[in-house]
């Protein structure tokens, strides 16, 4: 996997970028897989499944309709992206398989760095305990097969990564926003992923001071090792 660090840029043009690398690859199936490492000016994203409803207070942050899975995210400074650019027919596993195996290399970042990261069932992504995140506690509602069925209980919880992909043809992008060291204002005038109250979360207010290039590098090597074959 080729690794490009991107440094802060704009989201409309890497969407865009992401879409023609992967279009481009369907007549070239050799085409080396890649990981794309950045950040953002601030933005709001929609998903194919987003509401209007739950984007109330946008301001003078855009606000840009794109067709990865999931509803409502903010992108910003502070904010570590990660987008896989992958064959998964060529590196052998499936979607379920490929979501679960970034939310683990989010998990091993946060414990590289002394936090805990968990599983909720029915809700994508990564959290971690407000009262103790470096406690490895295992949550009740974690997946698994006797996890339960109703809407997911973040009581307690802060989201500190969200996940939304695309795969078209075998072929993956979009990706995954790990929280460093933001102003998380913006979080508050959205339902975050469609969750009313959910509460976003970054490193820096669960007490752990992490520089943004750290946290890219990290997160980075971890993606390449836990999306190999």
């Amino acid at each position: 996997m080729q690794i490009s660090q991107l440094g802060r840029v704009e989201y409309l043009p890497t969407y865009s970028a992401m879409q023609a690398f992967t279009e481009q690859r369907y007549a070239n199936g050799a085409t080396e897989d890649q990981l794309w490492i950045c950040e953002h000016p601030p933005v709001y994203t929609q998903g194919l499944a987003g509401k209007p409803e739950h984007i109330y207070n946008p301001g003078d942050i855009p606000v840009v309709q794109t067709n990865r899975g999931g509803q409502v995210t903010y992108h910003g400074p502070g904010q570590v992206m990660g987008y896989p650019l992958m064959d998964l027919k060529r590196v052998g596993y499936f979607v379920k398989e490929y979501v679960y195996r970034i939310e683990e290399a989010v998990i091993r970042t946060l414990l590289h760095f002394g936090v805990t990261g968990h599983r909720v069932a029915g809700a994508p992504g990564i959290y971690v305990r407000l009262d103790d995140p470096a406690g490895h506690a295992p949550l009740p509602n974690r997946p698994g097969k006797d996890a339960p069925t109703a809407e997911p209980d973040f009581t307690g919880l802060g989201k500190i990564s969200a996940l939304g992909i695309k795969v078209n043809r075998n072929c993956t992008y979009h990706g995954v926003a790990l929280n460093v060291a933001m102003d998380l204002e913006p979080f508050q005038r959205i339902n975050p992923c469609g969750y009313v109250a959910l509460q976003t979360v970054d490193l820096s207010t669960i007490g752990f001071q992490v520089s943004w290039q750290d946290a890219a590098d990290v997160l980075s090597h971890k993606l390449a090792t836990y999306l190999a074959p």
